[in-house]
């Protein structure tokens, strides 16, 4: 069986001129087809961000209740989150296993707080339910012993919004309370109900509105897995934050659950302000090229089997730097704590345990030792849920790749079939009710070969609602392989699958209707299709609207040089080199060559090297103002003693590759 689910690449338009006198570059739309989907590069990283406004939360995990089976993720969920909270300086009341009159007493010391807080936020794991469109939150000693008397046995939220409202802060609530209706009782519905919100009320629900929402299969919940792996991303806004959340829960759930949320913020909010930050995956590989550490490096190939700088991390280990045991980062002139402070960073965006332990491994007694315990003991040790994490390690679609998931592309996952196969099996058997599952067996079933079985086990989790499985049928009927060629079943599960939240699914059908390959031709439902597939979080559409904007194909309400700016956020960091290339060219925005340089170093540290490689080519047609600002940006940084005369070439390689091995971090810090 060849790749049965590598979704489609697409070039869409031919290459716009170039400006007169200049020489012609690789145009954007064909750029896009050497797309490889790393983490993206941001610029700056805090140390120690300022906060000057008083944040307080409420975090509550309810899980052991007295007249319902006990929930498995709450009371984790609750004491992870409020670890990450205190450690983005907010003031937290927290409870376990409230009865209501305990939860009450909570809200009432919490509320008092809110009213001389600048952001006041509401975490609520455990059991909710609505009564008549009314949503509420279940006490650990509610029972059920009559209609009227569950009623009053429950916490009417729109009671505590009411009475939030009054404050002055900027109001967050996030509810992981969407599981099943417990109680049985007349007129309760599962799942929760839509929520309208006064000003500066922001509502995270962990699914949509009327539906249930998951356990996790592990410590914590899906959503709030992904809420933790994404918190303490520096200069993050919280809507960005929440399309992250929304995208991994998509991602790790096979599309059975979807987060869902309602804003009427008036103004931007960030859980760790500051300038943007260095990618994780770009960090890592900086912060172990400068401290020379082989840990770090093998971390960084189980981390990021496909990251950019794999070959960087492969050619320093088969140089023999150092064992894997060494146990000593090398200290630069004047670096003093900042590498304990950046590798402590990493670890807690990451939520990776080997560099939790490596951190207090060479820091014992470091500034956050006492934090980087408290998070270890959060974090599962190898052995805990070790089938389901390897099945999604050595498995998952790099389409579905999540803030702990990388994914794998099909020729690597070929490498690691056989160990993909147990580790799948041994999952699916552990969770034969969660379909994803399934279709990691599925993929990794195909990549042994056995064809046959991975076809219907693609059926068996599509038919259960997985979107992956939808999208791999979809691509098999698309290419006759393993069962009959046939478009008009792939276009019916792409649409399907994209009507479901798949942005893949999305894109799929979009290609074809931009062609009308299988379908009627339809540029305008295309643009639409992109338009919600990155909506939904995927940088491949974003990059294509940018290219479709910049050719004048479509007006999609975002300028060209944003796009592609916001396709690199959110993980492709071609988007810089696009963005820079409209800068440097000035087309559909002024030049600007001191920001198209900064956009191409950003590219350098961050890609899999073919900037670094283009900018060593003796007229590499970039403008001579664009690498005169590039050569005084790399001058200002101490990484380039040469003339700054606007001339690409090999004199530049010393100092782009000094950057791309952690020149970036360097000059943020030292």
């Amino acid at each position: 069986m060849a790749v049965p689910v590598q979704s489609n690449l697409w070039a869409i338009l031919p290459p716009a001129p170039s400006a007169p006198g200049r020489p012609r570059r690789v145009a954007l739309a064909r750029r896009f087809l050497a797309l490889l989907l790393v983490f993206l590069l941001l610029l700056a990283l805090p140390l120690r961000p300022a906060l000057a406004e008083m944040r307080v939360a409420l975090v509550i995990g309810n899980a052991d209740y007295a007249a319902v089976p006990a929930l498995e993720n709450p009371v984790n969920d609750s004491r992870d989150v409020s670890a990450a909270l205190e450690s983005l300086n907010f003031r937290v009341f927290r409870g376990e296993n409230l009865t209501q009159a305990e939860l009450r007493a909570q809200f009432d010391e919490f509320l008092q707080a809110a009213h001389r807080a600048e952001v006041a936020l509401l975490f609520y794991a455990g059991h909710g339910l609505q009564v008549g469109a009314r949503n509420f939150i279940v006490p650990t000693d509610f029972a059920i012993d009559g209609q009227a008397e569950v009623m009053e046995g429950l916490i009417p939220l729109d009671e505590m919004l009411a009475e939030l409202e009054k404050t002055p802060a900027l109001k967050l609530i996030f509810l992981d309370a969407c599981r099943d209706n417990p109680l049985g009782a007349e007129g309760a519905e599962d799942g929760l109900a839509r929520v309208g919100s006064a000003a500066d009320f922001l509502f995270a629900f962990a699914t949509q509105p009327d539906n249930v929402a998951y356990d996790g299969l592990g410590r914590n919940s899906f959503f709030t897995e992904a809420l933790l792996s994404r918190i303490h991303t520096p200069g993050q806004d919280i809507s960005e934050l929440m399309i992250g959340v929304r995208r991994d829960v998509l991602s790790a759930t096979g599309g059975r659950q979807i987060p869902w949320e309602n804003s009427s913020l008036t103004r931007q909010f960030r859980f760790l302000p500051g300038a943007e930050a260095v990618s994780p995956e770009t960090m890592l590989w900086q912060v172990a090229s400068r401290a020379q550490d082989p840990v770090l490096m093998h971390l960084y190939l189980e981390r990021f089997p496909q990251g950019a700088h794999i070959a960087d991390v492969r050619s320093f280990l088969q140089l023999g730097e150092g064992s894997v045991g060494e146990s000593v980062i090398r200290r630069l002139p004047g670096t003093g704590d900042i590498e304990a402070e950046r590798l402590w960073t990493l670890a807690q965006r990451t939520r990776m345990r080997p560099l939790v332990e490596r951190y207090l491994q060479l820091f014992p007694q470091g500034a956050n030792a006492a934090d980087a315990r408290r998070l270890l003991e959060a974090l599962p040790a190898a052995r805990d849920d070790a089938p389901v994490r390897q099945c999604e390690r050595l498995a998952t679609h790099p389409r579905d790749a999540t803030a702990n998931t990388a994914g794998v592309e099909f020729s690597v996952l070929q490498r690691n079939a056989g160990a993909a196969v147990a580790a799948c099996e041994a999952a699916v058997e552990a969770f034969p009710e969660v379909p994803h599952l399934t279709a990691l067996l599925a993929r990794a079933k195909a990549a042994t070969g056995a064809a046959e079985e991975a076809i219907a086990l693609y059926r068996r989790a599509a038919a259960a609602g997985d979107l992956r499985a939808m999208v791999s049928l979809g691509l098999l009927h698309e290419a006759g392989d393993g069962v009959p060629r046939d478009l008009d079943a792939a276009m019916r599960l792409y649409s399907q699958a994209a009507e479901a939240g798949s942005p893949d699914a999305a894109i799929n059908l979009a290609v074809a209707l931009f062609e009308g390959r299988g379908v009627t031709r339809d540029v305008v439902r295309a643009v639409e299709l992109f338009e919600q597939a990155s909506a939904a979080g995927s940088a491949i559409a974003t990059f294509n609207l940018g290219v479709l904007q910049d050719r004048g194909v479509a007006q999609v309400g975002e300028t060209a040089l944003d796009l592609f700016l916001r396709a690199a956020r959110e993980g492709e960091p071609n988007g810089y080199r696009a963005a820079a290339t409209l800068l440097d060219e000035g087309r559909g925005t002024p030049p600007d060559p001191l920001r198209a340089a900064e956009l191409l170093l950003r590219a350098v540290a961050a890609d899999d090297g073919r900037t670094l490689v283009e900018l060593t080519q003796t007229n590499s047609g970039w403008s001579r103002p664009t690498i005169r600002a590039l050569q005084g940006q790399l001058r200002a940084s101490g990484h380039y003693g040469g003339a700054v005369d606007g001339e690409s070439g090999p004199a530049l390689e010393t100092a782009l590759r000094n950057w791309r091995n952690g020149g970036l971090l360097a000059s943020v810090a030292d």
